[in-house]
């Protein structure tokens, strides 16, 4: 017994102009769970996504195919290595794999693997005996498949990122994309100062600071929250900026349980904030998320769709719920890619 899925790209829009990229050489497939961001970046690219299989066996295992010609092509292979109700991290991790190593079979020019959130990034150093360093051991697997290039979002250590690939790496940023919609959400809010939830990602807070102000014209403040984490135990209690009056914007790469999040929130209330935005690029969301996120302090949450919000049941959490596409900064980097145009403009490092 097995279960077949042919992926087939959209019809193309009448009259809608085709982008010189759609006579190019090149190739673009999203597996399954990553449809829709795939579709969004197609749209952007003025291209249709490639034609491919997926085919399921009863024990577990999965083949993956291209239907549409590969051979001498620029092919983009999208899938988010995250979890959910149709499979573990490690599944997409190995759909991502054997596909890259199908295409190099079938005389691809180069392959790019596209993970929006690139799994095991957590685990990037040692911190206790005998730990295993997961983000180098995923690098050697893509490695080992013929990856060319690999391209992801806000990775959990951006040093641990670099340090462990020895292939061509870009890491986005979802910064460009957030800074609009918060421009809309705190138009009339008055003073701004990012908070950072814990030291660690003080880069990433410091990185959205700028980009607001460059973008609203107006200083905008900066906070740190304390956090230490030992044997799933977070402590902390220290804050340090001045809050007071301001619409905070938390900044973090990931939310799970949201526990960072709303410790960093309540903390900047108890400092005098006016209002708390948490900005986050993947909502990953696991059990109990839903009841954490209520916490009052919070007043919105924005997110790309890095990750779909699945997990994120109806209820006062969803509803401070804004996502944001990264369709158009995922194409972007697609086209300058192809085209062997320099990144560095998108917030890449």
């Amino acid at each position: 017994m097995q279960r077949d899925r042919t992926v087939e790209p959209p019809q193309a829009r009448p009259g809608r102009q085709a982008d010189p990229l759609a006579d190019a050489a090149i190739r673009l497939f999203a597996l399954a769970g990553t449809d829709a961001l795939g579709h969004g970046v197609a749209r952007h690219l003025g291209l249709t996504l490639s034609r491919h299989e997926e085919r399921d066996f009863e024990d577990g295992e999965h083949k993956t195919r291209a239907l549409d010609p590969v051979c001498g092509a620029d092919v983009y292979l999208l899938h988010s290595l995250h979890g959910d109700a149709a499979g573990s991290a490690n599944d997409r991790l190995c759909r991502l794999l054997f596909f890259i190593g199908a295409c190099k079979d079938a005389g691809a020019a180069r392959v790019t693997a596209i993970a929006p959130y690139l799994c095991y990034g957590r685990k990037d150093r040692r911190t206790k005996p005998n730990d295993p360093v997961t983000t180098r051991y995923v690098a050697t697997l893509f490695e080992a498949v013929g990856t060319d290039r690999l391209v992801t979002m806000d990775v959990h250590d951006e040093a641990a990122f670099e340090n462990a690939f020895r292939r061509r790496t870009v890491a986005l940023t979802a910064v460009p994309l957030l800074v609009t919609s918060i421009r809309s959400l705190t138009a009339d809010a008055g003073r701004l100062c990012v908070v950072s939830p814990d030291l660690g990602g003080g880069k990433r807070a410091e990185r959205l600071r700028g980009a607001l102000e460059e973008a609203t014209g107006r200083p905008v403040g900066t906070a740190f929250a304390e956090k230490h984490r030992s044997g799933g135990q977070v402590s902390g209690d220290l804050f340090v900026g001045d809050v007071a009056g301001a619409t905070c914007i938390v900044i973090d790469d990931m939310v799970s349980t949201g526990g960072t999040l709303a410790r960093a929130a309540r903390a900047a209330r108890g400092g005098g904030a006016r209002q708390v935005v948490a900005c986050v690029t993947h909502g990953l969301f696991s059990a109990g998320a839903e009841t954490v996120l209520a916490e009052p302090a919070i007043d919105r949450i924005l997110m790309t769709d890095t990750v779909p919000p699945v997990r994120l049941p109806d209820g006062p959490a969803r509803r401070k719920l804004e996502v944001v596409s990264a369709a158009p900064l995922f194409a972007e980097a697609i086209r300058r890619l192809h085209r062997d145009l320099p990144l560095s403009d998108l917030f890449v490092f």
